[in-house]
């Protein structure tokens, strides 16, 4: 009898550990499902440049002994029903997962799982891989929340270094209850905004990570952010399809800040705020054949509020189309801050019906009450060529605000072409203590921006950004 319990004893445990453990040979393939495919091509209408090599989409894992080891977290609880709490079953295939190299803790293509907020905390073993082939989501709106969980992020990464976040399904952000707080932008009358709770969270965050490597998910729907980057250094983001209706509020689709060397390619953005969006503490930033549709186009800022310091630096945009946007290329800081930006090159985008096309706005703010202050974040080193397309004649095209104490400089326009989608030409630019040069004419043509450098460049700027 004793030895009968022990091989049924044994027998279990080899049902629930990763398939590497039991010396079988597994082979997973990704399956998209009917409604992941249509919704991917709601954004892939948009005509973009050049393409650059497409990322690779089957993560197939044959599992021999030098292979990943494998975490499906059904094997550790998930039930994937759509409404089940998995999310102790996927703590406890993270704990697994993170503590074995070349692990891949597995989101089955075959269901829909549902979990709280939760952090999953690094350090991990080397070549970790969190790979969704199903849908991935959190409860269903405000009211859905377990009250114990912040409000404020759900999916969170910390401290983890060498990580991939990859497959071929789906993040759902069940956001539509948080959009329609009464709080939140366009609720109230007339546009206005009435009181009540206001935290939305976050759908996906790294936090203090490095090495970190994000690629070809579907996301979409979230109650604020989408992805979001806070303090991490050396990020690869490819292949994401990003997706919310224009009006959602403050829904960024990729959100950086603290963060340097950063590359964003081949990827697709609709949403109802910033494309991308690059803030504070921010280097070495390059953006490659990224289409943002619907939203308020690419953006560094806003930097300088309540007067912080604020350094941004070497940021690239290149090969980039914008369409049916409030904004294009954006640089927006609020009065009073410090600090700067400089090394800003927009290359080679193309501009579909979009208001704002180029705009630096150094009088950022949200509300009618933001007095003009003295100090500000001092631009400079801004470029901007090959910049194309058509605009929406309801906004000028190029929009130039620099603050009255402290100048943009350094301003560079080549081959700027940007005619109207609809109505006339309109010929008159806007510039306010902006200075640069022009290398060759623009359409419409500037005449606003000032020869050279101003009498006085400010002096007080942070030694911190040089």
């Amino acid at each position: 009898m004793a030895a009968l319990y022990g091989l049924l004893h044994i027998t279990m445990v080899i049902l629930v550990l990763p398939s590497c453990f039991q010396g079988s040979n597994a082979r997973l393939h990704n399956h998209k499902s009917k409604h992941h495919r249509e919704t991917r091509g709601m954004i892939s209408e948009a005509p973009v440049p050049p393409p650059a090599e497409p990322p690779a989409k089957s993560f197939d894992i044959d599992n021999s002994s030098s292979d990943p080891c494998i975490f499906d977290v059904t094997a550790f609880g998930a039930v994937g029903d759509g409404s089940t709490d998995d999310t102790e079953a996927f703590r406890s295939a993270w704990r697994a997962a993170c503590a074995v190299n070349s692990s891949i803790l597995l989101v089955p293509s075959n269901g829909v799982f549902m979990i709280t907020s939760t952090i999953f905390s690094g350090p991990c073993q080397p070549e970790f891989i969190f790979q969704v082939d199903g849908v991935l989501m959190p409860p269903d709106g405000p009211k859905c929340w377990p009250k114990k969980d912040s409000k404020r992020q759900w999916l969170v990464f910390y401290r983890v270094d060498g990580m991939t976040f990859r497959g071929a399904g789906t993040i759902r952000g069940n956001g539509e209850e948080w959009w329609n707080l009464p709080c939140k932008p366009h609720r109230g009358p007339n546009g206005s905004t009435l009181p009540g709770p206001c935290d939305s969270p976050a759908l996906i965050r790294f936090f203090m990570s490095s090495n970190l490597t994000v690629r070809d998910l579907y996301i979409e729907n979230s109650p604020q952010f989408h992805v979001k980057f806070d303090g991490c250094e050396g990020v690869h983001i490819e292949g994401l399809s990003i997706n919310s209706p224009a009006l959602s509020p403050n829904t960024d689709g990729i959100h950086i800040e603290d963060t340097k060397y950063v590359g964003i390619y081949n990827s697709m953005i609709s949403n109802g705020d910033d494309c991308i969006s690059i803030g504070p503490g921010c280097s070495d930033v390059d953006i490659y054949n990224v289409t943002c549709g619907h939203g308020h186009g690419i953006s560094i800022g806003s930097l300088g509020m309540q007067n912080s310091e604020a350094c941004v630096s070497n940021i690239s945009v290149r090969n980039a189309v914008i369409r049916n946007s409030d904004n294009g290329v954006r640089i927006k800081t609020w009065q009073g801050g410090m600090g700067s930006v400089s090394d800003i090159t927009f290359d080679s985008v193309y501009m579909d019906n979009v208001k704002n096309c180029i705009i630096i706005d150094q009088y950022y703010c949200l509300s009618k009450e933001c007095r003009n202050q003295t100090s500000a974040v001092y631009v400079t080193n801004v470029f901007y060529t090959n910049i194309k397309g058509t605009y929406d004649v309801r906004a000028p095209p190029i929009h130039f605000a620099c603050s009255d104490s402290v100048p943009c400089t350094n301003i560079t326009m080549s081959e700027v072409e940007l005619l109207p989608f609809q109505g006339e030409l309109i010929d008159d630019p806007f510039c306010w203590n902006a200075y640069g040069e022009m290398q060759t004419l623009t359409i419409p043509p500037i005449s606003c921006l000032q020869d050279g450098m101003p009498e006085s460049v400010h002096e007080t700027i942070s030694l911190q950004c040089l």
